[in-house]
């Protein structure tokens, strides 16, 4: 089959590598569409991959086109969504419920073979069967939804917050969508790049703006939320954080990055400073609010690009031009 392969640190490339054969627990999905994520920037760097080469792409859906012998949940032709959690559910994370922070985490395409190719394998536990009415092709917004799910139970958002999000990228967009729909009084945004604000307007943000100095709201904000994983962005976001407020550092910073805090602050005015990671009991209410309308594809889905153009894509994607950009194979 055809697939993106990450050979080595900066190269990715299209290759014909094997098809996929499940296991007695799994299913394979041949992939109607597999979206890029900041983490395969990460992966294409040298980060979070323990190995390459690999086959990227961890947000995808698609048909079940084979079945592994125990499998008896899904049948030849269902249309799923694919959680690309693998845990151990052995360690004490896992055992405490905190899977997402397994001490044998692992990821469909992060450290095994990934959605980015014609055919994936998957465990049948981590795959949503789609409605009708969802389309296959859109679906791979399920999975970043999820993690955008998983950070608004982090928040605990109450009811008439004042949000500032930094980013109005794919999951800036998408915090924005749960924080309307959670009760916000506003929603804020900022971004230094015009093309994405436009698009939080179109979304009904409250206010956007370059730099927060641009907007008035001099108490702070009660959540503010980082969707960037940039240095100087997460800085000025938590000297914003209002009193009893809290940061959410939900964008994926690289492994160098480094800002300061002042613990008295911290102290004084009692501000939490928390972080999200990845999907955790959220892929299915994802996947249910998917269905019910909460993100329109046609809005964050800017590009649908061949999979023969995967490394073409990655430079797109990293350039920032355009939102959520979906490889098709």
């Amino acid at each position: 089959m055809k697939a993106a392969v990450i050979e080595s640190v900066g190269r990715a490339v299209v290759a014909e590598v094997p098809d996929p054969t499940p296991g007695p627990r799994e299913v394979v999905v041949e992939v109607a569409a597999c979206g890029l994520c900041g983490t395969d920037l990460h992966i294409l760097q040298g980060e979070f991959a323990p190995k390459l080469p690999i086959v990227p792409g961890h947000e995808f859906a698609g048909e079940v086109v084979g079945l592994g012998s125990q499998v008896t949940e899904l049948t030849l032709g269902d249309r799923v969504a694919v959680d690309p959690s693998l845990y151990c559910h052995e360690c004490r994370y896992c055992r405490t419920g905190h899977n997402n922070l397994c001490e044998r985490w692992a990821a469909i395409g992060v450290t095994a073979a990934g959605g980015a190719a014609q055919y994936a394998v998957a465990p049948v536990a981590n795959c949503v069967r789609l409605p009708d009415h969802v389309r296959t092709q859109d679906a791979a917004l399920v999975e970043p939804l999820s993690c955008a799910v998983r950070g608004y139970d982090v928040l605990q958002s109450r009811l008439g917050a004042h949000v500032l999000i930094y980013g109005s990228g794919t999951m800036g967009l998408m915090m924005l969508e749960l924080a309307k729909r959670t009760g916000a009084a506003s929603v804020d945004m900022i971004d230094v790049n015009p093309a994405r604000l436009e698009t939080a307007r179109r979304l009904g943000v409250s206010a956007s703006a370059a730099h927060a100095d641009e907007l008035d709201r001099p108490q702070g904000w009660d959540l503010v939320i980082d969707a960037t994983g940039n240095a100087a962005a997460i800085q000025d976001g938590l000297d914003r954080v209002a009193k009893a407020g809290t940061f959410l550092q939900f964008g994926v910073a690289d492994y160098a990055t480094k800002v300061t805090i002042d613990p008295y602050r911290v102290y004084n005015q009692e501000i939490t400073i928390t972080g999200s990671m990845a999907v955790l009991h959220s892929f299915e209410r994802a996947a249910e609010l998917f269905a019910n309308g909460v993100l329109d594809p046609e809005v964050f889905i800017s590009d649908r690009i061949p999979l023969d153009r995967y490394p073409e894509a990655l430079e797109q994607f990293a350039a920032g031009v355009g939102r959520k950009i979906v490889v098709v194979p």
